[in-house]
């Protein structure tokens, strides 16, 4: 090699060290700034994170009919005023041949709650859990950051459901009570002891107002309302016409039955015969007594309006369940001064009947005015018996109010209602 190729190497040399050093000292430097950037950024997280959920526990929701479990935990360290705590997440994995499955989230709470009910799992399967602990809020530049950290995982559960759910037990407490009064009154009422009922002043005034037609000889009309045969009120509405059915036959008075509803005109054709055959005569019975009108509201209100106003009864029977039609038919009744005796249990129409009628029952005495007349021992002791159970919910109630105004005992508790 020439001494002027000697000098060439030796200068290309020297470069090239220079440069493995200057490259050198950048990666050092790099690693120094990675180094520092990544510090910054662990203690941010270590500041912003917050602490982890303990003690979380998955036990089998009690009282109810499977296919829920609860979940509860204690508190992070820091979920208090001002803390790093915005709200828990809750996380099931499937346990299958002893394997957990993937994490999935079924809910979320708000900071300060210790428990979640998970309600859609199955009871043939065992589950975990996991909370997960978030501090989410937006930065100076409107983005969403989240930090959180995560609790150990729970045991494993199942859900099941149970025989009985025992925070109803003052329900059944309360109809085994009631169940015994009415079975004990309806032997009582068997056995011929006479029963103590209130008197009702609208059926205390039939025989008074079936003789009133009598005397003047005219026509008594029934008129069991709107309601078809699966409405109570129109099965009470029944009972009712059978004892007026029997008084008109034994007075020999004229009783016209105007229905709506086909299923009602069958019944109360049943009704008024036997009440016909009761009363010792069965040929007075016609079978156009009880006839079908129509289904639509106002033409029925309508043709038995017309039937009023040219026939001028002497006295109108309105019972069952009656709507807006209630105020036309009762009165017109009024206006050909007929005495009029109604009963519904609809709450709106009840103050048309007590304006225009001479009696009107009022809600239950509708349905106690078929006991109050037949005198069934079935009837009556059952009416007795529900009377005496209303009777010790209204002293309960009473006792209650005194116990919770003077702060003696928590008696409302035995009544709480659990969805």
């Amino acid at each position: 090699m020439s001494f002027k190729q000697l000098r060439i190497f030796k200068y290309f040399s020297f470069i090239i060290f220079g440069l493995i050093i200057i490259n050198s000292s950048f990666v050092i430097a790099q690693d120094d700034v990675d180094s520092t950037a990544l510090e910054v950024v662990d203690s941010l997280t270590l500041e912003l994170q917050p602490q982890p959920a303990t003690n979380v526990v998955a036990k089998d929701t009690p009282n109810d009919e499977g296919g829920s479990i609860i979940v509860s935990w204690d508190l992070s360290a820091d979920d208090h005023a001002g803390g790093k705590v915005t709200q828990y997440k809750v996380f099931r994995a499937m346990v299958i041949d002893g394997e957990v499955g993937e994490y999935q989230q079924v809910g979320e709470n708000t900071a300060g709650a210790v428990s979640y009910q998970d309600g859609n799992v199955d009871n043939d399967f065992q589950y975990v859990y996991k909370v997960q602990v978030v501090n989410s809020f937006y930065d100076e530049n409107a983005e969403l950051k989240e930090f959180f950290s995560e609790s150990k995982i729970s045991e494993p559960v199942s859900s099941s459901p149970q025989w009985f759910r025992m925070y109803t037990i003052n329900t059944l407490i309360g109809v085994a009570l009631l169940c015994f009064f009415i079975i004990f009154y309806i032997n009582q009422a068997s056995k011929g002891k006479d029963l103590f009922i209130r008197k009702l002043a609208g059926m205390e005034a039939v025989h008074e107002a079936v003789g009133r037609a009598t005397e003047m000889g005219r026509k008594i009309f029934y008129v069991s309302g709107l309601g078809d045969m699966d409405n109570m009120q129109t099965i009470a509405s029944m009972t009712i016409l059978g004892r007026v059915s029997e008084l008109a036959a034994e007075y020999d008075t004229y009783l016209d039955v105007p229905v709506c509803r086909s299923l009602v005109m069958v019944t109360a054709k049943e009704v008024v015969k036997e009440a016909y055959s009761k009363a010792g005569r069965p040929d007075s019975f016609k079978e156009d007594q009880v006839h079908y009108i129509t289904d639509d509201q106002f033409g029925y209100a309508a043709a038995v309006d017309g039937m009023f106003v040219r026939e001028k009864p002497a006295t109108i029977f309105f019972m069952g369940q009656f709507f807006a039609e209630s105020l036309i038919l009762a009165e017109t009744g009024n206006s050909i001064g007929a005495i009029q005796i109604a009963g519904t249990a609809m709450p709106s129409q009840l103050p048309f009947f007590v304006a225009a009628c001479d009696y009107t029952l009022i809600g239950e005495e509708l349905f106690a005015a078929s006991s109050y007349l037949s005198k069934e021992p079935k009837l009556l002791g059952s009416l007795k018996g529900q009377d005496i159970g209303k009777g010790v919910i209204l002293v309960a109630l009473i006792i209650g109010m005194l116990l919770e105004t003077f702060n003696i005992w928590n008696f409302s508790s035995l009544f709480s209602v659990i969805n």
